[in-house]
């Protein structure tokens, strides 16, 4: 299991708890050959690459950089992606988003009005998402859209109403954007997909998530594919949406 450290005194108590409560392992030292940690400081929870793959930590900022930049000149329910959930129709959706990752798909349908459940598997990235909720939740100006946001950590297929307390309502639309192998030679590859893509893995059972997510979804599932990508499950959607690189497949139900 990965490690957790901090170089501040006064967070060590908190790289403890986050230690316990994600089943990681505590340390004050990370040895040099481990590709990835975790390090806890005054910005958060962030995932620390080696020297040896591309630099920089990895964490989410709700209130800031691309994320904010989105907000605020992305589109709003223009956006292809507001229009494949139907946003550009009804705001009062609930949306459960079946592969949260960082958080930064589910933010544009909270901050478009939409209920967000936020469904993530891997403790990793549960773990810096929800750190990032926490943080978000101080910040003034996007509280309101914070409180409309909940993270589940669990696995998309394990979900079913009232099945431990964990999902209370059917959501209106699941969205799932599956975690797809990057061709070594794109040099577009963002830092924190191929980072998810070494640590995390793929989403190999996507045809399952798709499977589970049919039985969930009141009204439609919307996956985001490559543009070239097939179908999951070999399922023909309903419609498609395209852009230049990826996709939207949605499938309606009647």
């Amino acid at each position: 299991m990965i490690r957790i450290t901090t170089s501040d005194s006064t967070l060590l108590e908190q790289a403890k708890t986050i230690a316990q409560q994600w089943n990681f392992t505590f340390s004050n030292t990370v040895p040099p050959q481990e590709k990835f940690f975790l390090q806890l400081s005054n910005q958060g929870l962030q995932l620390i690459q080696s020297s040896s793959l591309p630099t920089g930590p990895i964490f989410t900022n709700f209130s800031s950089g691309q994320i904010a930049h989105r907000r605020l000149f992305g589109g709003g329910k223009s956006q292809t992606i507001a229009k494949a959930v139907g946003l550009n129709k009804k705001t009062d959706l609930i949306i459960l988003d079946g592969t949260a990752g960082m958080g930064k798909d589910a933010f544009v349908f909270a901050s478009l009005g939409a209920k967000v459940i936020m469904v993530e598997r891997s403790p990793i990235a549960a773990a810096l998402l929800s750190d990032a909720l926490q943080r978000a939740l101080l910040e003034e100006d996007i509280v309101h859209i914070m409180k409309r946001m909940s993270l589940i950590h669990e696995d998309v297929k394990s979900l079913s109403l009232n099945k431990n307390n964990l999902l209370t309502e059917l959501p209106d639309i699941v969205y799932l954007d599956p975690m797809f192998p990057h061709r070594k030679k794109s040099a577009l590859v963002k830092k924190e997909m191929l980072a998810f893509q070494i640590l995390i893995g793929e989403d190999n059972d996507s045809d399952e998530l798709l499977q589970s997510s049919l039985q969930l979804a009141q009204k439609r599932v919307v996956v985001k594919r490559p543009i070239k990508a097939p179908y999951l499950d070999n399922k023909k959607p309903s419609l498609s949406m395209t852009m230049k690189k990826h996709r939207f497949d949605i499938y309606l139900k009647p």
